[in-house]
């Protein structure tokens, strides 16, 4: 029996601790148990072996849109997904160009209401800053 700093090591005879001494490896040693299994030597029983689950794809629907709606997309063909997105990019262009105009128009509408007979200030005037006085030039 040999320490090996925390480990206990127990040897069948002087023979094994002798050729643990020396560090040999006992993966190269023939006689040795754990060459015998690393080269598949003496009685292996056949194990068959373990079959791996292979994993089925199901296709299902997303909250919102059916199967079939998706498939039907997704058999569309690339010219009519094409156009169908073109529609839709110039509605929304249309939309927003609309929401722009109005807000324009809203704009002005107020800056003509509130420009009736009053010189224009800025927000820092109206809360009681001083004006910019005008810079002279040369």
């Amino acid at each position: 029996m040999k320490h090996h700093y925390i480990n206990v090591f127990r040897f069948v005879g002087s023979k094994t601790e002798s050729l643990f001494l020396q560090r040999k490896n006992p993966r190269k040693i023939s006689w040795t148990t754990v060459y015998r299994r690393m080269h598949r030597k003496g009685i292996t029983e056949e194990v068959a072996k373990k079959r791996t689950r292979r994993t089925v794809k199901h296709q299902r629907a997303i909250v919102g849109a059916s199967w079939e709606a998706i498939r039907a997309k997704r058999n569309q063909k690339p010219e009519v997904r094409e156009a169908a997105r073109q529609a839709a990019l110039r509605e929304a262009k249309e939309k927003k160009k609309a929401e722009q105009s109005k807000r324009k128009a809203d704009k002005a509408k107020a800056a003509v209401a509130s420009s009736r007979g009053q010189p224009k200030i800025s927000k820092q005037q109206a809360r009681g800053a001083q004006g910019k006085v005008a810079t002279k030039t040369r």
